[in-house]
């Protein structure tokens, strides 16, 4: 009887401890998994706070419009404080639309090479197809092929100021055209300052359920777009990704994980991955080819610059964007409008948040004022 009350504890010993190394397997493995997981998943508090840096300022929207109460602002005279006119770190708009740390910027000098090539079509087919070249090596810019690393990586925050010149565009992005342009990077078109060209682009960081209806009103005006994404948005919403190509539009590189510390604060090889990883994944699931790149956060540096270039990417940067990005605290629609008519000017970039409501209520006016205006709403190129 001894014998076989301690058999049975010998197996009830092993049995625990078969189970005990199974539980420690199971959980090696999930912490395994974890730490292998993609990164750069936004939950909507996150992608919120991103969106504030990717509208103009770092992560001191609030905190500027308290401390400067002089800023132009939603109620003042259309121009949004840390989104119209950039804040750097220190809260204020620096002059020239571009702040680095310390102060300082880089020597790149003063070149333009915006594309001088016609613009594409925008007539669309009867469905309302919007005829676009851009996706499929359209852009012909050439690569840098320097040594990047000689290249300045001071951070630079983007925003274009709120100066304007006689054609109603931001100085700032003048200013930025003429200094980095010659990175195939784009503040404002000025190879469109005699024509009444602009280009509508969003950027998307989380789906809000509004891209959809966006997509409607951009089919039914015939309105061409780009679309800049993140990699979790695009295998959140892959039927988006597929009717934003279907439909004619341009879809966008935004990085990989979207880097709160923006792309200069990384090693060259882990930027480049920020690209190429997303470009593969859509070029491999979608067999589109994207060439366009927006900033994270619209955080740059002249070496940045010249590696997206190197990898063959334009870098779309823009010349209007407003307080949109707050789902829960969204512009007053006819305000709203009014701040888009306002701000029109030749080669206009602008940048708006597929998450805000008051874009999708009022795009449609927008976009039929502007061509009311003489304005013409083009396929990037």
């Amino acid at each position: 009887m001894k014998k076989k009350r301690r058999s049975k504890r010998s197996v009830r010993l092993w049995a625990a401890c078969c189970l005990t190394v199974i539980l420690c397997a199971g959980i090696i493995f999930y912490g395994y998994r974890m730490t292998r997981a993609p990164q750069g998943s936004e939950t909507k508090d996150a992608a919120q706070e991103e969106n504030a840096a990717q509208a103009g300022n770092t992560s001191n929207v609030e905190a500027q419009v308290k401390d400067n109460p002089d800023a132009k602002d939603e109620a003042g005279d259309g121009t949004a404080t840390g989104a119209d006119d950039t804040a750097g770190a220190d809260g204020q708009a620096p002059a020239d639309g571009t702040s680095g740390g310390d102060g300082s910027g880089s020597d790149a000098a003063n070149e333009n090479s915006a594309d001088s090539t016609d613009t594409a079509a925008s007539a669309g087919t009867a469905d309302g197809i919007i005829s676009s070249t851009a996706g499929s090596g359209a852009d012909s810019r050439a690569k840098y092929t320097g040594d990047i690393s000689a290249l300045d990586n001071t951070l630079q925050n983007w925003g274009q100021g709120v100066q304007f010149d006689d054609l109603n565009r931001p100085q700032g992005a003048v200013t930025a055209q003429e200094k980095y342009g010659k990175y195939s990077a784009d503040f404002v078109r000025t190879d469109d300052a005699d024509t009444k060209r602009i280009y509508l682009t969003f950027d998307e960081g989380y789906e809000n359920g509004y891209t959809s209806q966006i997509l409607d009103v951009l089919k039914e005006k015939n309105c061409p777009a780009v679309f800049f994404v993140t990699m979790p948005y695009v295998k959140q919403q892959p039927e988006l990704i597929r009717r934003m190509i279907d439909e004619g539009h341009i879809v966008g590189n935004h990085s990989v994980t979207h880097p709160s510390g923006g792309l200069p604060s990384q090693s060259r090889e882990q930027q480049e991955r920020e690209l190429l990883d997303l470009h593969d994944y859509v070029k491999e699931n979608f067999g589109y080819e994207m060439s366009l790149f927006r900033y994270p956060a619209g955080k740059f540096s002249e070496q940045s610059l010249a590696l997206v270039q190197s990898v063959g990417y334009t870098s779309v940067f823009w010349s209007f964007a407003y307080k949109d990005w707050d789902p829960d605290n969204q512009p007053e629609e006819t305000a709203a409008l009014a701040k888009l008519k306002e701000r029109l000017h030749p080669g206009a970039i602008y940048l708006l948040h597929a998450v805000s409501s008051t874009n999708t209520h009022v795009l449609g006016q927008f976009i039929d004022d502007a061509r009311a205006a003489g304005y013409e709403f083009v396929p990037y190129r």
